[in-house]
């Protein structure tokens, strides 16, 4: 069976010793005869799966006692709401820096709980780069950002400094290197790009925060809810809490700061060829480029035409999952913590080849 190099842009590509860890588990899991699939979420051998993964998060990213983990369903779509929700407070109103689709999304859903208030944007340059030179708000309960921007090849390479507690969408680039965790009150983030399959959400946050909301939170909502009865208040999504807490374990092993060095050398040699390559150009500002995924399109003069043949020649050297966002058009390599720098060579080296060719 051929190999294929995987750039899709969620559910991405997982580590293979974690596929193969957890397809055993699929059958037996610990040798007590169950599969992982049919266990009760109450059972030790789970309950003990929950704790190791919301134990590993904290310890990877460095966090004390003050700091909880949940993980809960939802999808980070959830996360707009439950984020708003429990940070209200006495300004009744959120601010937000919206640089892509899913940032816009977290603002018109904080628009349901309170005042969301759109401190800067990027909108009006379909998002190419990330905002910068603004004055942060005093007047609002948190600013919310999104880390990574997945369609748009954006991602923020500084925490914003603010003087109130600081929100963010981190699904898309979480756990892909070192970041000082504790200039956070509540991150939220989607499994299904660096830490497991689609189906958990997790949520790292002060412990401070909770209770303290203005606004009437529905139960499901609300973040105390789940951390009284640590992360189990209802039937978790066992299978991706399970395959989260392999990655973790995976990441754990290598350490976030070679996870980011290799991360980093992968964005290098992809951009490094965008701007060595005349047939392409890169959509995102050269200081804010995403280090998880890349965005590029033909270059200017080139005949649109060509974009098939560019996707063909990619298919053929079993290069999957780079057809760009229609918001953006063009191609898009995202480069999630398992893919391997050997897969970034093999679509280089395709970009090679289409520029000999059609050049």
């Amino acid at each position: 069976m051929a190999h294929i190099h995987n750039f899709s842009a969620g559910p991405s590509i997982l580590p293979k010793s974690v596929f193969e860890e957890a397809s055993r588990a699929v059958v037996d899991f610990n040798g007590s005869g169950l599969s992982i699939l049919e266990m009760s979420h109450r059972s030790k051998d789970f309950v003990a799966v929950m704790d190791e993964a919301r134990s590993l998060v904290k310890e990877i990213l460095g966090l004390g006692d003050d700091y909880d983990v949940l993980f809960l369903q939802g999808g980070a779509s959830t996360g707009f709401l439950i984020s708003a929700y429990n940070m209200l407070r006495e300004n009744n109103r959120g601010g937000y820096i919206n640089t892509g689709s899913w940032a816009n999304k977290a603002v018109k859903e904080g628009k349901w709980v309170g005042d969301a208030l759109e401190v800067a944007s990027s909108k009006e340059a379909n998002y190419n780069f990330i905002p910068k030179g603004y004055e942060s708000p005093t007047d609002v309960d948190y600013l919310h950002y999104t880390s990574n921007n997945t369609i748009f090849g954006t991602q923020y390479h500084h925490i914003p400094d603010v003087t109130v507690p600081l929100v963010c969408d981190m699904s898309s680039d979480i756990f892909s290197r070192p970041i000082d965790a504790s200039k956070f009150d509540l991150i939220y983030a989607g499994a299904q790009k660096n830490m497991g399959p689609a189906g958990t959400t997790v949520y790292i946050f002060k412990k401070e925060i909770l209770g303290k909301s203005s606004a009437d939170i529905p139960t499901m909502l609300n973040l105390k809810t789940h951390a009284d009865k640590d992360s189990m208040f209802n039937t978790p999504p066992v299978f991706p809490v399970y395959v989260s807490m392999l990655v973790l374990r995976w990441i754990k092993s290598l350490g976030l700061e070679e996870v980011g060095r290799r991360n980093e050398a992968k964005a290098n040699l992809l951009y490094g060829e965008v701007e060595r390559n005349g047939m392409f150009k890169a959509t995102a500002a050269l200081e804010d480029r995403s280090w998880m995924n890349g965005t590029f399109v033909l270059a200017d003069g080139i005949d649109e035409g060509l974009n098939q043949t560019f996707l063909d020649m990619a298919a053929e050297a079993n290069i999957s999952g780079i057809k760009g966002h229609r918001s953006v058009g063009g191609f898009r390599a995202s480069m999630y913590n398992a893919l391997p720098i050997e897969s970034v060579g093999a679509l280089v080296d395709v970009m090679k080849a289409f520029e000999e060719k059609y050049g």
